[in-house]
């Protein structure tokens, strides 16, 4: 419930955690939906509390992949082997850029033109295709960290145009203009590359990365862990922002009544509809569109820009 737990002197003076309250913990939406819906004749008769929790969970994990705001950063310095292990939560990323000496982030953009296939170290027989055998047997494969497609890859070394003058990129690149045929637009820029091994749980780097401060930013489920040894959910410190508290309660409420064999299709029907209209609302409240803003931007569509 919405309830100041904090004395404003309190919140302001001490460095807790600020703007938590535009927070609820789930925990709290697992009792205020049992106090609700689940009791005697109520929609959700005879449900366990531990349904109701399940159902939480997945209704949390779920809008936090395209609703909720549950993007994570990282800024971390590349290492000179081109290589970042994925965070701990990670799920997917939502863009991968590294920042300049002016503090502008700079995108960085994927490749699917090569990858770091296993590198088997055995020789291969010429005239059969398989592997050198020692007394008969065929001898264990022997796999190395990086193969020779990805050492090429990492080897590349690809002009760094953040470290260039202007003039001299004008100088470089500017008579080349007209003349650039069949140029690919996803290879027309010079920030550099990374491509991910999802294998080994890693990013991949060209090698203009190496030395650079690279800012990851990467969706997570939203679920917090109660410690770094007991990996159990932490129900009170995995939050839900309140614009889309409707919306895990809908999540919840159909997923409980889906699972009962005796629901009827009339009610199943309406409760998806509302779980639909509730999401796409908490989905527009979160995407948090200032009109200030959007005017600011659009004023730019009527510039008239001479070729």
């Amino acid at each position: 419930m919405a309830i100041v737990r904090d004395a404003a002197q309190t919140y302001y003076a001490t460095g807790g955690t600020h703007g938590s309250y535009q927070y609820i913990p789930l925990s709290e939406i697992i009792d205020s939906f049992a106090a609700t819906y689940v009791g005697k004749g109520k929609l959700c008769e005879n449900v366990v509390l531990n349904d109701v929790t399940f159902h939480a969970i997945r209704g949390l994990q779920e809008l936090s992949y395209d609703t909720i705001k549950s993007t994570k950063d990282w800024e971390v310095e590349i290492p000179s082997t081109l290589v970042l292990v994925m965070p701990l939560d990670y799920i997917n990323y939502v863009k991968l850029s590294w920042s300049d000496s002016n503090g502008i982030e700079r995108i960085i953009y994927p490749t699917s033109k090569t990858s770091n296939p296993l590198n088997i170290t055995e020789s291969v027989e010429a005239n059969w295709g398989g592997f050198t055998t020692t007394g008969g047997t065929t001898q264990d494969l022997v796999s190395t960290e990086s193969s020779d497609t990805n050492a090429s890859y990492s080897g590349n070394t690809a002009s760094d145009i953040g470290s260039v003058d202007a003039d001299n990129v004008d100088d470089l690149y500017g008579s080349l203009s007209g003349g650039r045929y069949g140029i690919d637009p996803q290879h027309a820029q010079a920030n550099g590359s990374f491509f991910i091994d999802e294998s080994a749980g890693k990013f991949h780097f060209s090698s203009n990365i190496s030395g650079k401060t690279v800012v990851l930013r990467y969706i997570s489920d939203g679920l917090a862990a109660t410690s770094s040894t007991n990996q159990s959910i932490d129900l009170t410190s995995s939050l839900v922002p309140k614009l889309a508290e409707e919306a895990i309660y809908k999540h919840i409420l159909y997923g409980v009544l889906l699972a009962r064999k005796d629901s009827p299709a009339g009610l199943l029907a309406q409760i998806k509809k509302e779980r639909f209209a509730e999401t796409r609302k908490a989905k527009l409240r979160l995407s948090n569109i200032k009109l200030e803003e959007l005017t600011q931007v659009l004023r730019g569509g009527s510039k008239i820009i001479k070729h």
